[in-house]
């Protein structure tokens, strides 16, 4: 039996098999965000092809959001009553089915409807993931796998760059709807394998009313980390989702190439790259510094980015701005997974944590919309610059008052006299 100690001295035993459970926490979660993120380099193609008007198809992508926090609790709440595994295994057998469907969609209703039912599905995951990921990695890896696993939200957003470069040109716009299927057979494949959570056998609820219960009793640290990830989520997708239709409005830019690619599909690229560097490294940060410190730290590179990010017409200026920026909102919320079960009660810590974080998508959710509306009105450039300077410094605040429990044990008898670990092994 191996054992784990925290920087608190305190020794969890590591599960036999806990591999198994993160690589399926941070393989769902990637697909999730390929399948959101191949829409953002769809919007005129499908306006094109359902023959309606591109705000439209923009609003599809509210719509998912919006309809998120009904997965969150839905799957959130079955994941604290009967285990991690199943939801899990459930929930994404449901949002890649959708996302098939959606590929297959014969006109503009059945696809938003497909959009709306896979918005509960991406929903849901993040919770379960999240949750079975943390309680199965070993404490003194939490910091880093928590970058890692949120890091596979921008590395879904590469690999949909990368699709739209290698497999639509020659399969058509329909094949990146299906080119996630097998990768959620693989995270079936993992979980099975995988151990189930011993945190959730132990703080396991009689019943869903136990498990609603103990999210009342909570309610202020609900309402505290509901606006911390309204302002995150608020700037995450501020400055992901209409970027590269931002980029389309440079002079010059769609006709420049960088790294061999066309710069339109080459600069989200490398600005994910970006992303998914900043979520590992301030994720592996925090396990030093705090959680708080390091999500202070990653807001201030994207607060300091923010021109050469809204205003660069150079392509190196804009590759240079939109990295930076995305390291640091991506470093920001690379510390979220873990931070956000550390502050979740231990009888909803799947429910908790994914319904904070989805309620506070759903908060965000105009985000896209807003930037969409003051770009008629101000232009892109100052558009994307005042929302996210204005997020970054109220998230700032937001973190700066707020608590930590960094390193906590999830464990009811995790506390283990460590002169006794050798005895036992």
């Amino acid at each position: 039996m191996a054992f784990a100690a925290g920087t608190n001295g305190a020794v969890d035993r590591e599960a036999k098999g806990w591999k198994f459970a993160v690589a399926a926490g941070i393989l769902g979660w990637l697909l999730d965000a390929f399948d959101f993120f191949i829409m953002v380099f769809l919007f005129d193609t499908l306006a094109g092809h359902f023959q309606v008007a591109k705000a439209s198809v923009v609003y599809t992508l509210t719509l998912t959001l919006a309809m998120r926090p009904l997965g969150a609790l839905f799957f959130g709440a079955l994941a604290d009553r009967f285990g991690r595994k199943g939801p899990l295994i459930v929930c994404v057998l449901y949002f890649s089915s959708l996302t098939v469907l959606s590929g297959l969609a014969p006109n503009y209703i059945f696809f938003v409807v497909c959009r709306a039912l896979y918005g509960i599905g991406m929903g849901g995951y993040w919770g379960i993931g999240a949750s079975y990921a943390m309680e199965s990695s070993p404490r003194r890896f939490r910091g880093a796998l928590s970058g890692i696993m949120q890091g596979g939200y921008p590395t879904g957003y590469l690999l949909a760059s990368v699709a739209m470069q290698t497999l639509t040109p020659a399969f058509g716009w329909r094949v990146v709807f299906f080119a996630g299927a097998p990768v959620a057979m693989l995270i079936v494949a993992l979980t099975l394998l995988a151990p189930e959570s011993e945190a959730w056998r132990q703080h396991r609820q009689a019943s869903v009313r136990q498990i609603f219960g103990a999210l009342n009793d909570h309610r202020g640290m609900l309402l505290y980390l509901l606006a911390m990830m309204a302002l995150i989520m608020g700037l995450a997708h501020g400055t992901q989702d209409l970027y590269p239709d931002f980029l389309k409005s440079v002079p010059g830019i769609a006709a420049r190439s960088v790294l061999g690619m066309k710069a339109l599909y080459g600069i989200p690229i490398l600005y994910n790259v970006g992303a998914i560097t900043g979520s590992i490294c301030f994720g592996h940060f925090s396990q030093k510094i705090g959680r708080r410190n390091a999500v202070m730290l990653a807001l201030a590179i994207a607060f300091l980015s923010v021109p050469a990010w809204a205003f660069g017409r150079s392509l190196g200026v804009l590759v240079m701005g939109s990295s930076l920026m995305q390291s640091g909102v991506m470093g920001a919320t690379g510390v979220i997974p873990a931070h956000l079960n550390e502050l979740s009660p231990d009888a909803v810590r799947s429910l908790f944590p994914g319904l904070v974080y989805q309620l506070g998508v759903l908060l965000a959710s105009p985000a896209t919309a807003v930037e969409f509306m003051l770009r008629d009105r101000f232009g892109y450039p100052r558009a994307l610059a005042m929302f996210e300077a204005t997020a970054i410094v109220l998230a700032i605040v937001v973190f700066w008052f707020g608590p930590e429990a960094r390193d906590r044990s999830f464990l009811r008898q995790a506390e283990i006299d460590p002169a006794s670990v050798s005895a036992i092994e």
